[in-house]
């Protein structure tokens, strides 16, 4: 399942960089997953690299939007 970032979300920026896939991208007030792209870092890393860096926990799975 992909991942979202919920309205939590700091602006911080941490995030964006720590995706391997360049799916987070700045929204207009917090930053933005795109649930096409999202592989939640499997191929990549252990874990998803954005919930680990993220200072708000802002960064979960996404049930809407579930792997197939």
């Amino acid at each position: 399942m992909a991942y979202k970032i919920t309205e939590d979300c700091s602006a911080c920026g941490l995030c964006e960089p720590e995706c391997p896939t360049n799916s987070i991208t700045e929204g207009e007030d917090i930053y933005i997953v795109d649930p096409e792209t999202c592989v939640e870092c499997d191929g990549y890393f252990d874990t998803q690299q954005c919930a680990e860096v993220c200072p708000v926990e802002a960064c979960i799975p996404d049930p809407e939007h579930p792997k197939e």
